[in-house]
């Protein structure tokens, strides 16, 4: 029978390096690299959280009341940090820090899949395009080039893009190797044209030869693997400055919704583009497509009511 937690048990949480100890117990799990570091960015949140109102055996359902309370983030948001703060301390529980699981029996905040904000339409892709055809070939302009063409064209991650490196592009073959969301290999994937043209100008103007494919050129990380909060970044500043207001995964959004039109609605031929591992997502894609189609009807329905 596992002891209740003692007053020795609760300091050990909460005394001043309790960060350095979560950070150990997430590096010693095994995730990837990007997930370790999203933990431990995230909990400090539940460190501070019961440094200011102390640790008992219901802490965590506290910190999700405190987290359904919050009006500034996101349910996605929430669900994050209450993930991060359940796997610590799953974790310190498992290592024997924590002499019971305290966050059995409760669940997460009810989500719904319905995607929140469009990805970029037809127009709005024209426009980019446009632009990037009118810039000169310079390093940088290439390098956006190639980005951009790997987000709208094969609908690739942001972390896709950033660990692709150039011994993955066969241009003989036209493919690449993808290493996917939550994948341990490299899978090929079909180069479009487009994309293919774009890298090969993007690699000869950069004089990039071998290591990672996108790297950055600032003073303080020269030659270094570009991160995702970079391309964010680099992407957000090109569709700021066409007034475009959508993220940087809008373009997959774009990439997927043009292909289940196209097949339309073959979520099966759809998915080995996409390379999502269930249908589920793709269906919110199907429905949403379905739904935007019937509004003309929906809105005919009430035609003559006026106030």
């Amino acid at each position: 029978m596992k002891k209740q937690l003692t007053t020795t048990d609760t300091q050990a949480l909460i005394i001043s390096d309790a960060k350095n100890r979560a950070e150990r117990a997430f590096d010693l799990l095994d995730i990837s690299e990007a997930t370790r570091a999203d933990y431990k960015y995230r909990i400090g949140l539940f460190l501070d959280f019961t440094k200011e109102r102390g640790f008992n055996t219901n802490s965590f359902l506290e910190f999700k009341r405190y987290l359904k309370d919050r009006t500034d983030l996101a349910v996605s948001t929430k669900n994050k940090y209450l993930a991060t703060a359940k796997i610590f301390l799953k974790e310190a529980n498992r290592q024997g820090a924590l002499p019971s699981d305290i966050t059995q029996n409760i669940k997460t905040f009810s989500q719904s899949k319905k995607h929140k904000r469009d990805g970029l339409n037809d127009e709005e892709i024209k426009t980019l395009a446009d632009k990037l055809q009118e810039l000169p070939e310079t390093p940088q302009n290439t390098r956006l080039k190639a980005i951009i063409t790997l987000l709208a064209l094969q609908g690739l991650r942001q972390v896709e893009i950033t660990r692709l490196d150039v011994k993955d592009i066969d241009f003989i073959s036209q493919t690449a190797l993808i290493q996917g969301k939550g994948r341990d290999d490299k899978e090929p994937i079909n180069l479009h044209p487009e994309a293919v043209k774009a890298l090969q100008s993007y690699l000869k103007s950069n004089k990039i030869a071998d290591g990672a494919l996108f790297i950055s050129r600032s003073n303080n990380n020269h030659n270094k693997r570009l991160t995702t909060r970079t391309i964010r970044d680099i992407v957000k500043e090109t569709l700021k400055e066409l007034g475009i207001d959508k993220t940087t995964h809008g373009f997959r959004h774009y990439f997927t919704t043009k292909l289940i039109k196209t097949y339309k609605g073959d979520l099966l031929e759809v998915a080995g583009y996409t390379r999502h591992r269930s249908l589920e997502m793709l269906q919110v894609y199907n429905d949403s497509i379905k739904h935007k189609a019937d509004l003309p009807r929906y809105y005919g329905a009430f035609s003559g009511v006026k106030f």
